[in-house]
């Protein structure tokens, strides 16, 4: 019989209960027991949508991050949040993920966060010294296992394994994070027995890095780890995901564990290779269901490929979501709203369990105890195929007219830097914002009536008006050298341009986590895209018309818009962002011809498409810069053309941001303390960047000292006359009452810097502070 299980649950509820509950804690409107109450609600929630699984997943949920959770398992707190005395672990928790300081604590900066994998969830890194120290701190997840057993059903706890869990982490003082595998596994072995004790059979231990190219150190570490924990009383599943196991086949088969969970959602090429090799007594568990993306499975032709595997593995054979659908939106039944032919293609994290069960039922008793289903299915996958709204023979035939000219500025960068001088007369060290501003309730609340036909056209746009004056007059009243209009008419960065353009569609309800309590409303790429209208002009131009000084173009580029939607699979992804990248050129120009000569074009997910494995990095590379180039360079010299970038390491991808040829680049480094600008340095990297000086996820307000130490740092690795000031991201999900004295500082910072590089012609780098 197949058995049936789920590597993860989304966490934050079907109306996103976890956000409002998490960041009204935050803010002191709740107390503690509110908080833990909607948690538990959430996780009962949880539990009873798996409960047609043979065995329901426990621990997956988490009020932040999961990775983080791992690190107060394991007692591995960052040492700057042990000083603080009197606060609660819960909160201390939340210090290290927001680096929020109180009255009673002194401030800390946030620990860094970076992208889980290739994925658009991130995940707060752990720290690591040479003198780091494990202890097991298994109280919240025990919790959540008591809770669950309460209802007497077969569960399964996950764990991060622990070589992942040291290869996601960062070391502080270069020393190596291998060498403290023998502290960490002994409370590893200590979790596992503390486990057993409490009734555990099996427990998830998931070690995704199995999937990436691995050097020999991390493979001898990952076989160092198993041999240890073997022969402990508990049944472990080693679940790997995102991938295929590759070189790493052999490895995975042979380690001690009692099952192995591989990945088929994209590829199904190594699982009869793996039945040959893997151990007649262990358990494989099938990824069948692609956990990262919301079309409907084809079951029909799933059977067909499984059937011979049941019938080879029997009881050996376990079902599961090929990840944790932690990537996913939750409920199908809500979206009452959308399109009825498009709402049959997709798939949900619940209805992706219901597809798990159908497919198990059918395996285990016939195909004829689902008929229904698996007809209803059929016609959903034929309807998907044949629907005339998916392919448009203009658009595929402009693709085909595409010309390597196209990609290409009219000169030099070196050229284009004189005559964008000339034009816009920037002072040194010149200020900007990533484009967005604070997204009150008064706009949310207009949005909101707008779209439900409270208000009419007019009334929205003057409302929207307003917000853009008292934006623009903000930024003038601070002194920023180039402005934006804010952004208030957009409920997200891809959104808001999918609304405009064929080939969308787009959720009420379909949130997934991004961060702690940010969500996101992916749109969905269904069909070929074509672009009707202006998107931005509008607004931007409306911005212009307020003020003397230049107001910033805010597009989101063809490769984020790509990354931040879910995508339709029935072509190269490649070819879709070429569309996209054909319809924001028609934008620039546009915007170009209507005078708006500062364009920025935001690639903040370029690196989070990289492929787990360096090897497939170029071919990727390659088509998404082109379409990047695409859609920017059809522009005069003059037009300065901006692009931004979140979370990035960028040493290995230098070359390629190089060739993206952008005027200006803006990236997320307050953070880092400056450290990623090393690529720059190390590459002559000879175009302008502005490294962002402050942390905009978290509500601390910088000061000017530490904006100027920053400065400094930079100044380490970009000439002056190349560097911007800017916050690391946009400021949307910020206060004004927060943002204003940032900026205020921030440019305070530069002013401080001009003044010092003025009275010194040598330029040799400031002192202040």
């Amino acid at each position: 019989m197949a058995t049936t299980h789920n590597l993860g649950f989304p966490r934050i509820g079907d109306k996103r209960q976890l956000k409002f509950t998490l960041e009204a804690y935050w803010q002191g409107n709740i107390d503690l027991s509110a908080l833990q109450s909607t948690a538990q609600q959430l996780r009962l929630e949880n539990l009873q949508r798996q409960s047609q699984l043979d065995w329901l997943t426990v621990a997956d949920f988490s009020l932040y991050d999961h990775v983080l959770d791992t690190s107060f398992l394991l007692g591995n707190i960052p040492p700057r949040f042990n000083k603080g005395e009197g606060i609660s672990p819960l909160d201390n928790y939340f210090r290290v993920a927001r680096g929020r300081s109180t009255d009673d604590t002194p401030p800390a900066v946030a620990a860094e966060m970076t992208k889980w994998f290739n994925t658009n969830y991130h995940y707060i890194v752990p720290e690591f010294h040479k003198a780091t120290q494990f202890n097991l701190h298994p109280d919240p997840l025990l919790s959540q296992i008591e809770e669950a057993n309460a209802d007497n059903k077969s569960i399964k706890p996950v764990i991060l394994g622990p070589v992942t869990y040291l290869w996601l982490g960062k070391s502080k003082d270069d020393s190596e994070r291998l060498d403290l595998l023998q502290r960490l596994l002994p409370v590893y072995g200590e979790l596992l027995t503390t486990l057993a004790d409490k009734g555990i059979e099996w427990i998830q231990i998931d070690e995704p890095i199995l999937v990436t190219e691995l050097s020999p150190a991390w493979q001898y570490a990952l076989r160092t780890c198993y041999y240890q924990l073997q022969g402990g009383p508990l049944k472990l599943l080693l679940t790997s995901y995102f991938g295929q196991l590759r070189e790493n086949l052999q490895l995975a088969c042979e380690l001690p564990v009692a099952g192995l969970h591989i990945d088929t959602s994209q590829s199904r090429a190594e699982v009869n290779q793996v039945i040959d090799w893997l151990p007649k007594h262990k358990i494989l568990s099938l990824g069948i269901i692609d956990g990262r993306n919301i079309w409907k499975s084809d079951l029909n032709e799933l059977l067909d490929w499984l059937e011979p595997i049941h019938c080879r593995l029997y009881d050996r054979l376990w079902l599961a979501p090929s990840c944790s659908l932690l990537h996913v939106p939750i409920e199908l039944e809500s979206e009452d709203q959308l399109d009825p032919e498009i709402r049959s293609w997709l798939s949900f994290a619940n209805q992706k369990l219901d597809e798990l069960s159908t497919i198990a039922t059918a395996l285990n008793h016939g195909r004829k105890a689902v008929a229904t289903a698996l007809d209803e299915n059929a016609s959903a996958i034929l309807g998907r195929k044949q629907s005339l709204r998916v392919h448009k023979s203009d658009v595929h035939k402009r693709l085909t007219e595409i010309t390597a000219s196209m990609a290409q500025r009219q000169s030099p960068y070196s050229i284009r830097s004189q005559r964008q001088t000339d034009r816009f007369q920037l002072p040194l060290f010149p200020t900007t914002t990533i484009g967005s501003f604070p997204q009150t309730n008064t706009i949310r609340q207009c949005r909101r009536d707008y779209r439900n036909g409270k208000i009419t056209s007019a009334e929205y746009d003057s409302t929207m008006q307003q917000e853009i004056v008292y934006c623009i007059r903000q930024q003038e009243k601070i002194g920023l050298d180039i402005l934006v209009h804010g952004e208030a008419e957009r409920n997200d960065m891809v959104e808001y341009f999918g609304e405009q353009l064929d080939g969308f569609t787009f959720t009420r309800f379909g949130w997934v986590q991004s961060y702690g309590s940010r969500c996101v409303k992916p749109p969905i790429i269904f069909g070929d895209i074509e672009r009707t209208r202006n998107m931005t002009l509008d607004w931007t131009g409306y911005a212009q018309s307020l003020t003397d000084k230049p107001v910033k173009g805010m597009l989101t580029g063809p490769v984020t818009m790509l990354n931040w939607s879910f995508v339709r699979d029935d072509q190269p992804y490649a070819n879709t962002c070429l569309q996209l990248a054909l319809v924001l050129r028609d934008e620039v120009l546009a915007l170009e011809e209507a005078g708006i000569h500062i364009i920025q074009i935001d690639e903040a997910a370029l690196r989070e498409g990289l492929p787990l494995r360096p090897s497939e990095w170029q071919s990727y590379l390659d088509w998404a810069v082109q379409a990047f180039k695409i859609s920017a360079n059809g522009v005069q010299d003059s037009t300065q053309i901006h692009t931004h970038m979140c979370y990035s390491e960028f040493n290995d991808i230098i070359e390629a941001i190089a060739s993206m040829d952008a005027d200006v680049i803006t990236i997320e480094t307050s953070r880092s303390n400056m450290e990623l600008l090393d690529a720059f340095k190390a590459f002559e990297y000879p175009n302008q960047i502005g490294p962002g000086v402050y942390d905009i996820h978290t509500p601390n307000i910088p000061c000017t000292d530490s904006i100027l130490t920053l400065m400094q740092q930079a100044l380490k690795y970009i000439p002056p006359e190349r560097l911007w000031l800017n916050p690391d991201c946009g400021l949307k999900t910020r206060q004004w009452q927060e943002v204003i004295p940032a900026l205020e500082n921030m440019q305070q910072a530069a002013r401080t810097l001009r003044e010092c590089y003025f009275s010194n012609s040598a330029k040799t780098g400031p002192s202040p502070g």
